[in-house]
């Protein structure tokens, strides 16, 4: 597996002439964010002395007192002081201009965490920095590389891979999961099961059969949900014009003019209404990996977080949504109509009907905000990866960390349930 990392790793340009651009260099980077150059220095400084041990302290197993109590007190405060705090609270506080202060804001809009949010400042912090110390790692060949190395490990290891064998049931014996049903019948035995599924799907269809308070069971009933998602493919035949240079060279692109712009989009799409002027997150990595595409040729995504429903439903809005996303582009890269080729549209209800996982077109196994994380995610007191049916484990992004691609919900489930199988 080839990872390879863009010149910039996080652009976000705006209609101004402004683009703050996070990378490995932080003199470009402290450039981009002019008067605030120096309070990214101190952030990104503080941050790399803490990270190895503040990172595992973050998204390993809860509680995880050991990872906690490796890092110093006085860095937990610090960090407490940035994530207790709204995204726009902390960014108005810390930065003075407008190109710094849409960045953390906006990269928490990767999930249904607005500006004004309680505790919001935590992801965007993450995020941001991680995006300037680690990189947004891109896999050569695509995602699909990524499981083809997970695949080798597995089948390395022993394990086999069913295509086309849809899981039913878990069944349960003696209060205990002894096997998968498939639909069909057939049973596979097994010690443990670890469902990379929504958390509802788990609760409510594989462990139908178990006795589930009746706390939990409505819990799953009304899981907290995330916004939902529209993305938007595209074919081009030549690299996206940006006005901002640092955009030319970066992996992602945010779509946010302001913070101001961030607060209305929220309010927006949490109001159930389309986004007038949609906040885009923006993937360009065949400029870093061209076998992506052919000889001359680009791909390009973004998407957008809309309401999961439309009182017109979605058919009638789709074409003309996605033109708003494409004139969005625009007005930063004039010119970008002219390179498109293709485009290929997926709403909400479509991300569904490909996995019926992502409920209502919502990427993050659920509702990230506040009150569905920790100790809340799934569900109290079953956050730590087990469910009440001994050898049954939630291992999808609705356990905690939550959404993203760290790997971490699979691994430290996994993790506990190796420990509890001896």
């Amino acid at each position: 597996l080839e990872l390879v990392r863009a010149a910039v790793d996080s652009c976000h340009p705006a209609p101004d002439g402004t683009a703050a651009a996070l990378g490995a260099d932080d003199d470009a980077t402290a450039a981009s964010l002019g008067a605030d150059g120096d309070a990214w220095r101190r952030l990104v400084t503080w941050h790399r002395k803490v990270e190895d041990r503040l990172v595992p302290a973050l998204i390993g197993p809860l509680p995880g007192l050991r990872d906690k109590l490796r890092v110093n007190p006085l860095d937990l405060l610090r960090f407490s002081r940035i994530g207790l705090r709204s995204g726009a609270g902390f960014a108005r506080s810390f930065f003075r201009g407008e190109p710094a202060r849409r960045v953390l804001p906006g990269l928490a809009l990767h999930v249904d965490i607005g500006p004004e949010d309680a505790l919001g400042a935590a992801l965007g912090y993450m995020l941001g920095l991680l995006a300037a110390t680690q990189g947004n790692l891109v896999p050569i060949g695509g995602a699909g590389a990524v499981t083809a190395a997970l695949l080798r490990r597995l089948t390395e290891a022993g394990g086999t891979l069913r295509l086309g064998a849809c899981a039913e049931r878990i069944v349960l014996r003696g209060g205990r999961a002894v096997a998968v049903r498939l639909v069909g019948g057939e049973e596979i035995p097994c010690r443990a099961v670890l469902a990379d599924t929504d958390a509802a799907s788990l609760y409510l269809g594989l462990l139908a059969d178990a006795r589930l308070s009746g706390r939990v069971r409505r819990r799953m009933e009304a899981y907290p949900r995330g916004w939902g998602t529209f993305k938007v493919d595209w074919a081009l035949n030549a690299p996206v014009p940006w006005a901002s240079e640092a955009a030319r060279r970066a992996g992602v692109v945010h779509a946010g003019d302001s913070l101001e712009d961030l607060i209305a989009f929220t309010r927006e799409v949490r109001g159930g209404a389309l986004p007038s002027n949609p906040y885009l997150v923006i993937g360009q990595q065949t400029l870093v990996d061209p076998s992506r595409a052919p000889a001359g040729c680009h791909t390009l995504w973004a998407y957008s977080r809309v309401p999961p429903a439309l009182p017109g439903g979605w058919a009638a809005a789709r074409e003309a949504f996605a033109d708003r996303v494409e004139a969005r582009i625009e007005g930063l890269a004039p010119g970008f109509r002219s390179t498109i080729r293709a485009r290929h549209i997926h709403t909400p209800p479509d991300l569904e009907a490909m996995d019926r996982n992502l409920v209502g077109g919502d990427l993050g196994g659920g509702s990230n905000r506040w009150q569905n994380l920790l100790i809340f995610r799934p569900a109290f007191p079953w956050f730590r990866y087990r469910t009440p049916v001994k050898g049954a484990y939630l291992c999808s992004s609705s356990a905690h960390p939550g959404a993203g691609a760290h790997g971490m919900c699979g691994y430290n489930a996994a993790t506990r349930a190796l420990r509890e199988l001896g």
